[in-house]
């Protein structure tokens, strides 16, 4: 098949991979004394492996292991929105405005990664339509005999603007097989040098968290997927030896049109080619559905560019004069001058007496487990790029690695509507990555400083749909005997004790039975509520959660 570049690569295209590249990071420092090396084997997106780190002996940076011991604390507290100089404290602190916050110290370099599985169907459209349609479950023909077991593994991206399929995983799917690959090509711009990804005819995606596995025979569970269909996705080319594939992944096209669940207290861990991949528990959901989890807190996103309608490809004019119809470019949430990502719409960050207050330009990107500040942002907070706190080996799209400095700033604030996000001791990437609406980023919000919560990512922006926001809950120590209010409130006391004297002495067929208050045998309640549950729950009287 003769392959050609398509005659409108999109100028910023190349920030689908840029952003993504940012979770495939090991922290390195070469010819800088008294600094340590540590081996790591951190899997990240498209196979790749982080193998070691190294930073000054004296600051070993903290890393996460997906292991909920290994949280940073959190405690709430009352923070002002203003500081005032220590000599101002005692005369005006009782007038300054202030607002609850979760404050966590010291979150880890790297975060989580948020895994999915992906099928493949051939649903197009049935005529000259190249806008993407939404589905709640699976239509279309699978393109191999098996899609059971053809099914492959990728990142929900939310910083990528097109779906990508690794050629690993376009052959599993069975993608080279239907001949579901146009002519048309398009450019993915590395640090130093770029490659080239296939632009495929319309197809369908659909996607599903790790628990759609069956742990033992490793077949796939269709039954909750949701996707899209006649969307032109990005395909993996044969990669040069020794060079990476390019990542599976569902990018913003996909996060936008529905509501995104990621649970973070439950960690499922499945094994694929031989890999042990793991991931919080992630589900997908219809806008409206009464099962999506309602939590206090918000945090307000913006789909920048604004003015998005739809999420469609590009046809292929030139091919179009052949009489020949097929996308010239991949789909993406098309906007007023650029494919549409979510950001985050308030981060203020301080560095000694320096800040950076009210930025609006920092990307929420759910496939970088790391954080980054743009250049401009680290003058405005005092940072020496000559003088880092470690730094960090970053491998892009075609093998190349750059390194990078890395810092621990003072703070960084997420505003929210509920409870704000405040983070202190923060390590944060120098790097400039370029922007949808042309120039550079403030930054990118990763996944380490969301470890510590469960996630609902309502999608949204389009016309006509509400705007889009990430709502999060504190992950707290499940307490035994804390049954009141329902779900618990982190304290066994008094609205526990009254909840299971209610309780007293029913069993599963009573009116006032409460199966929270079943608390004996530990292992295996007996079904009734007696002194064996009394037991235990003064046992537990007045423990307080941890987290």
């Amino acid at each position: 098949m003769k392959r050609t570049n398509s005659y409108n690569r999109i100028k910023a295209l190349f920030i689908i991979l840029s952003t993504i590249v940012v979770c495939w990071v090991s922290v390195a420092q070469a010819g800088r004394a008294g600094w340590k090396r540590q081996e790591v084997d951190w899997r990240t997106t498209g196979g790749d492996r982080v193998k070691a780190i190294r930073y000054s002996e004296d600051k070993e940076p903290s890393l996460y292991n997906g292991n909920a011991g290994n949280l940073p604390d959190v405690i709430r507290e009352r923070i002002l929105l203003k500081e005032l100089p220590s000599e101002e404290a005692s005369i005006n602190i009782l007038s300054l405005p202030s607002v609850m916050a979760n404050v966590i110290d010291s979150p880890p370099i790297d975060g989580f990664v948020p895994r999915i599985v992906v099928s493949v169907t051939d649903k197009g459209s049935d005529d000259f339509d190249w806008i993407a349609q939404t589905h709640m479950s699976v239509v279309g023909n699978y393109l191999t005999e098996n899609p059971e077991t053809d099914y492959t593994i990728g990142l929900f991206d939310t910083g990528a603007s097109a779906h990508i399929i690794s050629h690993a995983g376009a052959n599993r799917t069975g993608i080279y097989d239907a001949d579901l690959i146009t002519s048309s090509m398009v450019e993915i711009q590395g640090a130093t040098n770029s490659i080239f990804g296939l632009v495929s005819k319309p197809l369908a995606i659909f996607i599903d968290g790790l628990a759609a596995i069956e742990p033992n025979g490793m077949t796939l569970d269709s039954s909750n997927m949701v996707g899209q269909s006649n969307v032109s996705v990005i395909i993996g080319d044969l990669p040069p030896e020794e060079k990476p594939d390019l990542p599976t992944v569902a990018g913003s096209p996909m996060s936008v049109n529905f509501v995104t669940v990621i649970n973070n207290d439950s960690q499922i861990t499945v094994t694929y080619d031989g890999n042990d991949l793991s991931s919080p528990d992630i589900k997908f959901y219809e806008h409206g559905d009464p099962e999506i989890p309602d939590y206090d807190n918000r945090i307000p996103l913006n789909l920048i560019p604004s003015g998005a309608q739809n999420i469609q490809y590009i046809p292929d004019l030139a091919a179009i004069m052949d009489f020949i119809f097929q996308p010239g470019s991949p789909s993406i949430i098309v906007g007023n001058s650029a494919q549409s990502l979510f950001f985050v719409d308030s981060v203020d960050l301080r560095n000694d007496e320096l800040s950076a207050i009210d930025k609006q330009r920092f990307m929420l990107d759910t496939g970088a487990q790391i954080t980054v500040i743009s250049s401009g942002i680290a003058s405005r907070l005092g940072l020496n790029p000559n003088n880092p706190d470690f730094e960090v080996e970053i491998q892009d799209v075609t093998g190349e690695i750059t390194i990078e400095p890395g810092f621990y700033i003072d703070s960084l604030d997420i505003p929210s509507l509920g409870e704000w996000l405040r983070f202190t001791n923060v390590p944060v990437v120098l790097l400039d990555v370029g922007s949808p609406e042309g120039g550079t980023l403030e930054g990118i919000i990763g996944m380490n400083l969301f470890i510590n919560f469960n996630l609902v990512l309502r999608g949204g922006g389009l016309f006509g749909q509400d705007p889009p926001s990430l709502e999060f809950e504190l992950i707290t120590e499940h307490l035994i005997a804390d049954i009141a209010p329902e779900g618990g409130d982190g304290i066994v006391d008094f609205l526990d004790f009254e909840a299971f004297a209610n309780a007293w002495l029913s069993t599963t067929t009573s009116p006032n039975w409460n199966p929270a208050a079943d608390l004996a045998p530990p292992d295996n309640p007996d079904g009734i509520i007696d002194t064996l549950d009394l037991e235990i729950f003064f046992d537990n009287w007045l423990k307080t959660a941890s987290r």
